[in-house]
């Protein structure tokens, strides 16, 4: 049984506020899916869990969540610039791992079962990419793998996925470019670890 003195009780707000931040921080290599899950175990049955509930790969929605906050949980836009140099507003209220909407984040609420889900936290974050995306293959008819068309109705919605108003936005689709080539080199990464990934830990322990 532990022993406590009075300075551990001191110590206590110091050491939770550190454990927040490291729960919250993001991961060393944000570039390697292996990485990442191996240093995140939580993470990696969260997202195994988005693929088997919406028919989304784990590729596909990490490679989305890279991108839009590089896996920080508290991610935003950065704020317009006032006269060129004072911060004004923020261009929308995208928040969090997914870089989700209030309005849309509400929608993913009431529709998906999970009501008290929060942006900052990456099972629901990845949940809710997850989500979006499994809608857009059954709106418009886009390949569960296919990233980058997923990327756009992302970005667009459904409704402005099919009127195609990307083709006039070159950055918007050398963006989408990047999540399909990142999403691809997840696949890969995977591939070649997801067998050590879904051992327990007694398998790990004697492997």
């Amino acid at each position: 049984m532990m022993k406590y003195h009075k300075t551990n009780i001191a110590c206590v707000p110091l050491l939770a506020s550190l454990l927040a931040a490291c729960a919250s921080s993001p991961p060393e290599s944000v570039a390697d899916i292996c990485s990442i899950f191996e240093d995140r175990r939580g993470w990696y049955n969260a997202a195994k869990s988005a693929e088997l509930r919406w028919g989304i790969p784990v590729s596909v929605n990490m490679a989305f969540i890279y991108q839009e906050s590089s896996f920080q949980s508290r991610a935003k836009p950065d704020r317009n610039k006032f006269l060129w140099i004072f911060p004004g507003r923020r261009p929308s209220s995208a928040y969090g791992y997914a870089q989700a909407l209030d309005e849309t984040w509400l929608e993913y609420e009431q529709n998906s079962g999970n009501s008290r889900a929060s942006r900052r936290n990456f099972s629901d974050a990845i949940d809710f990419v997850a989500w979006y995306n499994a809608n857009s293959t059954r709106i418009s008819n886009i390949s569960n793998n296919n990233a980058m068309h997923l990327y756009y109705a992302y970005h667009e919605g459904n409704g402005g996925y099919q009127r195609a108003t990307y083709r006039n936005k070159q950055w918007l689709i050398d963006t989408a470019a990047r999540v399909q080539v990142n999403s691809s080199r997840f696949a890969v990464q995977l591939d070649g670890c997801r067998r050590e990934l879904d051992k327990d830990w007694f398998q790990r322990l004697i492997s």
